[in-house]
């Protein structure tokens, strides 16, 4: 014990960061603090707000540093590509102290001093590029005052920057941006010797305020401790849920994962959910992104009676059972979202994660995930999902609390023994629920039909009328304007027909819809395919029947007769839809 020094100074808890000495046990949760909450942190340092204290538990049993699993605190920090914490060999540290309150403040300094902060550029694809998310340093500007108009909550202008930011800034009047971690490195002479180098000696606020930002990192005692020295993990589980009650809110499903891990044996389970995540992120386009809370619940599904988020659903057999089955639940998982890319689905898509599980249950249930790449994969089984999934989601069955749903169609899936995707059962089971079911009227039909261009209802109703189209081209697949969109936004060729304003009026508020769109692979509807060639000739040359169009033999593909074009659409949409749903 006399090897870790506890002052109340933010500099000896870095060193006892960077020594080990302080870690992290494996029920914390990730680190969740956005750039704002670390800036206004170092704001209330430097202005002497009480920080609240820090809850540490000494380690000093061995069979406890052996046997469980424990983290180093998060550095370099980059949203959801690096979230993960390192390792920690607690046996090669005789005895040393778990936070069990206070990890995201403590990390907050950690990254704020010495590490680096790396958020998406608004706009930017989810790529872990410098482009995408660029590394952001905190900083400190010792120019000026934070005047009280720019942002009323904060005194001293903390800021995370990147470098050319610092630079373009730095070329203006009131602007010095210190990055603050180099304040560890300073004593006194250091101190005076950059005030007059940077020509910062004249300015009282500069002074003053890198006077201030010394002391509170160096002599102050900022950092309040409790310790707790019992060993009993049952009752420091129990002081670590009644304390992580406050701050950003503790997600229960962050507390249970933590506590499962600590248990498997063979996995750790941080860095398989990790990975999971990672690989499913290897589909659609835009990549899809699921949370911890999805993993977590797809392992319910598959492998507990009860798929609820309760601290019993997590004891150490059913965490064992969780682990031993592990490797199936994560390939029927990762197969699902391979699955999903290839019947045209991305993230953006994808309203509800939830509907996900139940095909990775079939596909767990029926052990068919390394078949879903393979040319023997059902492809009844293929639209099947794709017309149940689609309607599901238009319909919103998984819409506000999924529980009761995936019950009910685990249940189908699991009583089913046909092998095959159960999709007549799991509509049939919704029967008679008033608020979660598969019943189309007319006046929702019409509301389908008149969807947006791309938006997700659109691209839903175009799957289910052109499924063959989706599954054969997957992601490559297009949405054609039949009539070309060339001629309704171009002013000029649109006043080249003539047309009465509500004609005009009709055409404009039609011609971006379900009614006037198809679906295309994209080499088909790209140079030297479709594209802006009118639909008459477009038909002629390709030899496409009016049944392939959804209208009427005796209906006319001429863009001066659009308003009939668009009426025979709509009856025959209608029709389809209805029969598509039975």
């Amino acid at each position: 014990m006399s090897a870790i020094t506890i002052d109340k100074t933010i500099k000896t808890a870095m060193e006892n960061i960077e020594s080990h000495h302080f870690v992290l046990p494996a029920i914390q949760r990730k680190f969740v603090w956005s750039p704002e909450q670390i800036e206004m942190l170092f704001d209330s340092i430097m202005r002497g707000y009480p920080i609240n204290s820090f809850m540490l538990w000494h380690v000093e049993d061995a069979a406890i540093r052996n046997t469980q699993q424990f983290y180093g605190f998060l550095l370099n920090y980059c949203e959801h590509f690096h979230e993960n914490n390192p390792d920690f060999a607690s046996g090669a540290v005789p005895d040393f102290f778990a936070v069990i309150d206070g990890q995201q403040r403590l990390t907050s300094l950690y990254i704020g001093l010495f590490g680096t902060y790396r958020y998406k550029k608004a706009g930017k694809w989810y790529r872990d590029t410098e482009d995408a998310f660029p590394t952001r340093r905190l900083y400190l500007n010792l120019g000026r005052r934070l005047p009280s108009q720019i942002d009323n909550q904060k005194e001293y202008e903390f800021k995370f920057l990147t470098d050319d930011e610092v630079r373009s800034c730095n070329c203006n009047e009131g602007y010095f941006w210190f990055k603050v971690g180099e304040i560890a490195g300073f004593d006194d002479g250091k101190l005076v010797s950059f005030l007059f180098e940077n020509k910062l000696h004249g300015n009282e606020f500069a002074r003053a305020t890198l006077m201030k930002l010394f002391r509170k990192y160096h002599t102050e005692e900022v950092m309040n401790y409790t310790t707790i020295a019992s060993q009993d993990q049952d009752k420091v589980l129990d002081i670590f849920l009644r304390t992580n009650s406050g701050g950003t809110p503790l997600s229960f499903s962050d507390l249970l994962m933590s506590i499962s891990s600590a248990n498997w044996e063979r996995h750790d389970a941080r860095k398989e959910i990790a990975n999971v995540r990672k690989l499913i992120f290897g589909f659609g386009n835009p990549n899809f992104n699921v949370s911890q809370d999805f993993i977590s619940k797809a392992m319910l599904v598959c492998e507990s009676e009860d798929i609820r988020f309760k601290l019993a659903n997590f004891n150490l057999e059913q965490v064992r059972r969780f682990e031993a089955a592990w490797d199936d639940i994560k390939k029927a998982l990762v197969s699902t979202f391979e699955l999903l890319e290839s019947i045209g689905y991305s993230d953006s898509l994808l309203t509800a994660k939830n509907a996900a599980i139940p095909i990775a249950y079939w596909l767990y249930k029926n052990r068919l995930a390394d078949k879903v790449s393979k040319p023997s994969f059902p492809e009844k089984d293929r639209k099947s999902i794709l017309k149940w999934l689609n309607l599901s989601l238009l319909k919103r069955i998984f819409s506000g609390q999924s529980d009761t749903i995936l019950r009910r169609f685990r249940e189908v899936i699991r009583n089913d023994s046909s092998g095959s995707f159960p999709f007549d059962e799991i509509v049939a089971s919704c029967t008679g629920d008033a608020v979660k079911n598969y019943s189309f009227e007319d006046d929702f039909l019409e509301g389908l039909l008149s969807s947006q261009y791309q938006s997700p209802e659109c691209t839903l109703v175009l799957q289910l009328l052109y499924p063959d189209k989706a599954i054969q081209f997957g992601k490559a697949v297009a949405q054609d304007h039949m009539h070309p969109k060339t001629i309704f936004e171009d002013k000029a060729k649109l006043a080249q027909l003539n047309l009465s304003d509500d004609d005009r009026k009709f055409f404009l508020e039609n011609y971006n819809t379900v009614l006037n769109l198809q679906l295309l692979g994209t080499q088909e509807n790209g140079s030297g395919g479709k594209g802006d060639t009118p639909l008459q000739e477009w038909a002629s040359q390709k030899h496409v029947s009016t049944g392939d169009l959804f209208v009427d033999d005796d209906t006319s593909l001429a863009i001066e007769d659009f308003r009939s074009f668009i009426e025979a659409r709509q009856r025959n949409l209608k029709a389809s839809l209805r029969q598509i749903l039975g």
